[in-house]
């Protein structure tokens, strides 16, 4: 899949890159992009949700009246579920809900969703971003420069890069991910992966080591 490099100002370098056909031009597997993006999103809630059984709420232990002979219905005491303020039945108690996924399922979902934003047209590769200091300002005219301010845009970058992620992390639709740390749910979520050159090198070059 051959791409054109784009400077920040949005204009063509006048040089491409080759990015692996292996990966963006893989045919997309929805369903392990489900159990992937499914995996990441219960792996998300806390759990800790908890109510009081009839054993742990407040009251008196007594019986609240003889077993026979009232001509009302039988009772044990105050903390019984069937009163206002007693104990719940089968009420949730905290666990996880993490889900397990092979690494090979976890590697398809991630090429599945790379893939499937390639044939979107949803992938830009620009020269890498170097800011001096973080400015907000300076990288909202990046995004307008590619035309991706109106969008979820995901850069995915080679290295850490402090200037670059603060000054792209008050932008609501706009966030920074490492090349090595992304996962299939953040590819999903964005409407557009902009990738700085250096991290699609570092893609092109895995991949021929692997073709060699």
């Amino acid at each position: 899949m051959q791409l054109d490099i784009f400077n920040i100002k949005g204009e063509k370098t006048g040089r491409t890159i080759e990015l692996p056909e292996e990966i963006f031009g893989a045919e997309p597997n929805e369903h392990v992009v489900y159990l992937a993006v499914k995996q990441y999103l219960a792996a998300a809630r806390q759990g800790t949700h908890k109510v009081k059984t009839r054993a742990e709420v407040q009251g008196a232990s007594r019986k609240l009246h003889k077993q026979k002979g009232t001509g009302g219905s039988r009772k044990g005491n105050i903390r019984n579920p069937l009163y206002k303020g007693g104990g719940t039945i089968f009420g949730p108690k905290p666990h996880r809900y993490d889900i397990k996924l092979n690494r090979k399922v976890k590697d398809l979902a991630k090429i599945s969703a790379l893939s499937a934003k390639a044939k979107e047209n949803s992938i830009v590769v620009i020269e890498d971003i170097n800011f001096a200091t973080p400015k907000t300002k300076e990288f909202t005219t990046v995004m307008s420069a590619l035309n991706v301010d109106g969008k979820k845009a995901l850069f995915v970058i080679p290295e850490y890069n402090e200037a670059l992620y603060l000054s792209s992390r008050n932008i609501p639709n706009a966030d920074t991910a490492l090349l090595s740390d992304i996962n299939t749910y953040e590819i999903v979520n964005a409407d557009v992966l902009v990738f700085t050159e250096g991290a699609a090198k570092i893609l092109t070059e895995a991949d021929a080591e692997v073709a060699a």
